[in-house]
């Protein structure tokens, strides 16, 4: 097995990105796709509207439910981002998982995905079990954990690049191998680094799936998701591609079903108003998860250095029990910290008395954002999984914003050593 380096990102990464809509025909010479709010489509001709249908009218549209050509841009940027073959972008992250879990698994397959994931996927993984679709729950920073169960009906693995909110990382190249030798779909959730920190499809994940609102976007304006086809998986073995779309290039087999079942048929189309925002905030990824990065490690030293914090979890601490695989992969950390306070009791006072850090759910925004995880985002969980998950009831987690880290610091160090009143 060789072992990836880091990406070298290409001296044009950024480049590309903002002149993608240039480059692919905007309107009226525009640099920057406007927003078509069109719902409905019309045609010249009928046979055209009968061939969007059919599939034989390329690069039309009929109905803003399968897609606007504000929509078409923001996902032509995120395959060249991710160096794919194609990409389909959902109202949320949640929308684009659920897509991928309910068009591409049917009742007797089995799943098998990490323990160590979003809550919220945790909890949709529950739901396939009341489908007839059979889940295993491993410990994937080990891909033996994955290996040991898998069975003749397996058909995805399911993983995240960096677990929130306790920042494991799964083994990427184990697993990523060991699918590859059992032809096994890959699904890696690349939300918390992007592809500017790591391109799941170097170690042969098949699909990525984005939380757009994020990293992408990273300024909290919009909902978005998005899956990308990495090219790298054989879908004329995949048993579950259903006879309508068997047809043309086999590449494109796993998307046409994600479009027509996943999109179509569930409706969780993202709206052009909010695709135009999240391709807009892309345009700054790079500067933005550079910024963040380097912030957020800056900000993980002082806090394990600091008397009243007992543990620090952040992939690029030689203290995180992946590090080594983290530096070897990623060419950052991206902006998700969580960490403990020695005195856990202390933990709720100690979020009252930060002052620049909103304490506030999501993550991934311009602004650093604090939340105590088990009392909130993991409150329905329960205690066991929480402890299967590695969250300690006094786990705080960090998105960390673009705020100057001297700013950071200053905030967290006061609030930690108690002084002045709630903020």
């Amino acid at each position: 097995m060789t072992t990836p380096t880091p990406p070298v990102h290409p001296a044009t990464f950024t480049a590309d990105i903002v002149h993608t809509d240039r480059r692919f025909g905007a309107e009226h010479g525009s640099l920057q796709k406007p927003i078509h709010t069109a719902v409905q489509y019309g045609f010249d001709r009928v046979d055209d509207l009968v061939g969007v249908f059919q599939g034989t009218t390329k690069g039309a549209y009929a109905y803003a439910r399968q897609g606007t050509p504000t929509t078409s841009a923001l996902e032509a940027r995120l395959t060249r981002m991710e160096q794919g073959v194609g990409t389909i972008c959902f109202a949320t992250g949640m929308a684009a998982i659920t897509a991928v879990f309910l068009t591409l698994l049917r009742a007797g397959d089995h799943l098998v995905c990490s323990q160590h994931v979003f809550g919220n996927t945790n909890s949709l993984l529950d739901t396939l079990g009341d489908l007839g679709i059979a889940v295993d729950k491993v410990d994937a920073t080990e891909a033996e954990n994955v290996a040991a169960v898998l069975r003749p009906d397996t058909r995805m693995v399911f993983v995240e690049t960096v677990a929130n909110p306790a920042t494991q990382v799964a083994d990427l190249e184990g697993i990523g191998a060991l699918c590859r030798e059992r032809g096994i779909l890959l699904v890696v959730d690349n939300t918390i680094l992007s592809p500017w920190l790591f391109r799941p499809g170097d170690i042969g994940a098949g699909l990525v799936v984005h939380s757009l609102t994020k990293s992408i976007g990273g300024h909290g304006n919009a909902l978005g998701g998005a899956v990308v086809d990495t090219g790298r998986f054989d879908w004329s073995g995949y048993p579950n591609i259903a006879a309508p779309y068997r047809k043309g290039d086999t590449k494109q087999w796993g998307l046409t079903q994600l479009r027509k079942k996943g999109l179509r048929d569930m409706g969780a189309s993202l709206s052009s108003q909010h695709a135009h925002a999240i391709a807009i905030g892309a345009e700054t990824l790079s500067l933005r998860m550079n910024h963040a990065s380097d912030s957020t490690l800056q900000l993980a030293r002082f806090l394990e250095s600091h008397p009243a914090v007992g543990r620090v979890h952040y992939p690029f601490l030689p203290s995180h029990p992946q590090h080594g695989r983290a530096t070897r992969l990623f060419a950052a950390g991206s902006w998700l910290l969580s960490f403990e306070l020695r005195d856990a009791d202390d933990t709720l006072a100690f979020l009252d008395r930060l002052r620049l850090a909103v304490k506030s759910t999501g993550l991934g925004d311009t602004r650093t954002l604090v939340i105590p995880v088990a009392p909130t985002i993991f409150w329905e969980a329960g205690a066991e999984v929480r402890a299967r998950m590695g969250i300690a009831d006094g786990l705080v987690r960090v998105s960390v914003g673009l705020e100057e880290p001297e700013q950071l610091l200053a905030d967290f160090r006061q609030a930690l050593d108690g002084g002045g009143a709630p903020g």
